[in-house]
Formats: C-alpha cells, structure tokens, sequence
C-alpha cells in the first residue's frame, strides 16, 4: 500500500490563521477578564501557546490564565487500547469556577477528546461557559455532537487519511498535512 503526505498549510498560510484567530478571540472576549485558555495535552498546548504569545505581543492583552489539561483518563477507550496510553501532565494553577473557558486543541476529529476535556475540567470547578478552539476541523468524521467556536481550517479527509500539524518547536517546522498510511 502507498503512502502520501500532501502539505495542506504552509508557515505563512498557519500565521495569517493565528492572527485571524487572536482577532476572533478579541472580537467575543474584549478584555479577557473572565477568560482562561486551557491547551488540551499533548497536541493543544503549542497552539495554546502560540496565540498567547500572539496575543501578548501583537495586541498587548496580558494576563489570561493557561493551563494545559491531560484528558488520558477521561477518555472512552482508555481501558479499550491493547497497550497502555501514556499520561501526559495537568497544570492548572487557578479556580475555573464562573470563568469563561476556552479549550484549545489542534484537530478536532471525532470528538471523543473534547468529551473528555468536558468530563475532566470538571475537576477543576464548574466553567460559566466552555468555547472550543481548533487549527483544523475535519468536518464529515465526528462521532459526537461538537463543533468548533473557533477554527483555523476546515478539512475533509477521507478513509485512512489522518491530519497532522507540525510545530517548529517540536518537529521543526510549522506545517499542516493530510497524511495517507
């Protein structure tokens, strides 16, 4: 069987989203007084990271509240896998309690992450609102009833195809691809 892996968003193409993203973000939460940003562990958290570095730097808004959320756990088939999943770590150092919480993840898929994202910030307390924010969404391949807020790109791939994002700070590069295996 042949593989492909075809390049869906450039350096340049992933800029332009964050920014237009940052953008959204201001337009639906002004001065981000209620507001907390969690990445979702493992993939959320570079992007997470990198819209604060943008907000903060680009827009001079500060302080918003990060904390990254492993939802190991949590998760449906976490007893389902024939060799164990690995945990990754929770950091969340504030009340989530009456707060505006933004989960930010980098593909939404079937959903399944977000549920679980759902179930274990409850731990944290009891969120006014949860928005949710991804890079890309596959459209045509949730198993849940969860949609993006927020998105950076709509994708739709098919059969065994899976949606990859790279970062410079992990894999050395910034780039999207529809890997084929």
């Amino acid at each position: 069987m042949n593989t492909y892996k075809k390049q869906i968003l450039t350096e340049n193409e992933i800029k332009i989203m964050l920014h237009r993203l940052a953008c959204e973000l201001i337009e639906n939460h002004s001065d981000f007084a209620n507001t907390v940003f969690i990445g979702i562990q493992p993939r959320g958290t570079s992007l997470a990271k990198r819209l604060l570095e943008l907000l903060t730097t680009e827009y001079r808004i500060t302080n918003i509240p990060f904390g990254i959320l492993d939802i190991t756990f949590f998760r449906d088939d976490f007893r389902r896998n024939a060799r164990p999943l690995e945990a990754n770590s929770t950091a969340i150092d504030f009340i989530v309690e009456d707060k505006k919480v933004v989960f930010i993840d980098d593909v939404l898929y079937t959903g399944r992450s977000i549920r679980a994202a759902l179930s274990a910030i409850q731990s944290f307390g009891r969120p006014a609102e949860i928005e949710l924010l991804v890079l890309i969404d596959r459209r045509f391949s949730r198993h849940l009833p969860i949609q993006p807020d927020y998105s950076g790109k709509q994708v739709d791939a098919i059969n065994q195809e899976r949606v990859v994002v790279h970062w410079k700070e992990k894999e050395g590069e910034d780039a999207v691809y529809v890997i084929d295996k």
